[in-house]
């Protein structure tokens, strides 16, 4: 049995959990209930797939892009690195996590607060600034993440760095939680599920601790 560390960077999901302005909020209700008769709980959901850890699909900044149902899984899962540029925003520029590029694995997340907001919504939080997502793409990076509800500023229109992101094949996790995540390399294990027509998926983000005798 492995003794690989675990770190579970994704914010707990419930009522009340914080979304986006005008988004829909996390809501729970009992279908069924254990009683005479019935043996079982079973809850009904509703909620935006960008509730909590997410993968954004395609779909979500592309009219032509493809749901989250069709996207591969291969860049949600494998060798990360961790950044720390730790309140550095409005915007992460390539000065902020240049400290942490050497050898660079496919996948980057990067850490922007101290303490991660769970509860409440940021409007005034981090983001990529474009050309950073840029410089990523031309070391070899395919997903980025960040522990912030989005890669661009709360209030953008024209959503710049997620338009680097289509325009160059990558994909992105927002809203983890890196709190306790010390710089370094990991194995990230972020998997969308198969939510065939859906424009993001919630994703049960987890960080392991590299194996020393991997490549």
């Amino acid at each position: 049995m492995s003794n690989q560390r675990l770190w579970d960077i994704s914010p707990p999901v419930h009522e009340g959990a914080p979304v986006f302005p005008g988004d829909t909020p996390y809501r729970q209700r009992w279908a069924a209930t254990i009683a005479p008769g019935c043996p079982v709980n079973v809850s009904e959901i509703s909620l935006s797939p960008h509730v909590g850890a997410h993968a954004d699909a395609p779909l979500h900044y592309d009219p032509a892009g493809a749901p989250i149902g069709e996207v591969a899984l291969a860049p949600f899962l494998g060798r990360c690195r961790v950044i720390h540029a730790i309140e550095r925003g409005p915007l992460i520029e390539w000065a902020h996590i240049a400290h942490a590029l050497d050898d660079l694995p496919p996948r980057v997340l990067v850490r922007t607060y101290r303490r991660a907001p769970v509860e409440r919504w940021d409007g005034a939080l981090a983001a990529y600034a474009p050309a950073t997502i840029e410089r990523l793409a031309a070391l070899g990076v395919t997903l980025v993440g960040i522990d912030t509800a989005s890669i661009d500023p709360a209030d953008s229109k024209t959503l710049d760095s997620h338009q680097v992101i289509r325009r160059l094949g990558l994909r992105v996790l927002e809203n983890l939680v890196l709190d306790e995540v010390p710089e370094g390399d990991y194995e990230l294990i972020a998997l969308p599920l198969k939510l065939v027509s859906a424009d993001a998926s919630p994703v049960r983000a987890v960080l392991r601790e590299l194996n020393p005798e991997s490549p």
